[in-house]
């Protein structure tokens, strides 16, 4: 069975290489996500519709909510409100292309909007985890200084911060990019990954890569550890002011307010560093494609249930809206 399918897959590889590479040039990619389950397009399909319309609708109640319910017009629910913008546009960059290959065979993506992609997801990848640090600075103002909370963290800076953290994130993977765009790609041009990422790409260069590694890593690590270094001090200073707080019900909601920030961090900055912080050029389909379903994926899917079932604020602010618009409509139906 196993060596059927990869038969298959073989034989429809070499079709499409042979219609849609030069080898002189490269001007498209093949899309060639998930190898081992090509012939399971149809529950693809259905499981990768539904994560991306549960995503979509969970992020965009949040973020609607944030802007319309002037009781969470405070930086908290700001700062959340802009992690659901960059998830609703993360998974809007991978999973659409997905659903295309698998119902209407369309695995192609140009040269140009490959690397559009990569760059997106890049910009998008560094401005959460500098939106993720901040989160965290606010939390541990909100803990450590609660009385001057109002007066630190104003509208002026949080709207600051923000501004910093997006266009920190699409400064970031600038230079990796452009040295990408400058490597000649000569063919193959098939990408087994389920969209145009940094090392699967490389791996298809016709040059030596090593100094693009080492460039990408190094911005990689800067973003990412500089991030995570700002995220657990201020957790430790957190956890510290937790357990001076005498009360148990003071502790424990306390604790329940930093606890959903801490959970999103947790599934997103490990499989990121994996991914992003390399030595070398290596790259294993099956593997770099799960762990990228991680934080593409995963956090993006995760996190309107993180911050809406776990957060009273939010709940009842969806129970006030749907409760006005059903009051709304039947009076019109009258």
């Amino acid at each position: 069975m196993g060596v059927d399918l990869w038969k298959v897959n073989e034989d429809y590889l070499r079709t499409v290489v042979s219609s849609n590479a030069t080898f002189t040039h490269v001007t498209e990619f093949i899309i060639f996500g998930f190898p081992s389950l090509q012939n399971y397009h149809i529950l693809l399909t259905c499981v990768l519709l539904c994560i991306y319309l549960f995503t979509l609708s969970g992020n965009g109640i949040i973020f609607f909510l944030v802007i319309f319910d002037r009781h969470l017009h405070t930086p908290m629910y700001f700062f959340v409100s802009n992690l659901s913008f960059i998830d609703m546009t993360y998974i809007s960059v991978t999973i659409p292309k997905m659903l295309a290959k698998f119902l209407m065979k369309l695995d192609i993506i140009s040269y140009n909007a490959c690397f559009t992609q990569m760059y997106i997801l890049l910009s998008l990848g560094a401005t959460e985890c500098f939106l993720l640090a901040i989160m965290a600075f606010d939390r541990y103002i909100a803990v450590c200084s609660p009385l001057h909370y109002q007066t630190i963290m104003t509208r002026q800076l949080y709207i600051i911060l923000s501004m910093v953290a997006w266009s920190g994130g699409f400064a970031a993977p600038l230079t990796s990019t452009l040295l990408a765009l400058k490597l000649p790609f000569c063919g193959p041009n098939i990408i087994y990954h389920y969209y145009c990422d940094t090392p699967p790409l490389l791996q298809l260069a016709c040059a030596n890569t090593s100094f693009n590694v080492a460039i990408g890593s190094t911005i990689g690590a800067v973003v990412i550890l500089v991030s995570f270094a700002v995220i657990v001090i201020s957790y430790i200073k957190i956890i510290l002011a937790i357990l001076k707080i005498s009360s148990h019900v003071g502790r424990k909601k306390t604790f329940s307010t930093c606890a959903s920030h801490f959970t999103v961090v947790s599934i997103f900055f490990l499989p990121i560093m994996f991914m992003y912080i390399r030595p070398t050029a290596s790259y294993s389909s099956d593997v770099d494609s799960l762990v990228s379903m991680l934080y593409t994926v995963l956090t993006p899917l995760m996190n309107p249930i993180i911050y809406s079932m776990r957060n009273k604020d939010i709940k009842s602010a969806f129970q006030k809206k749907t409760g006005f618009i059903c009051t709304k409509s039947s009076f019109s139906t009258e």
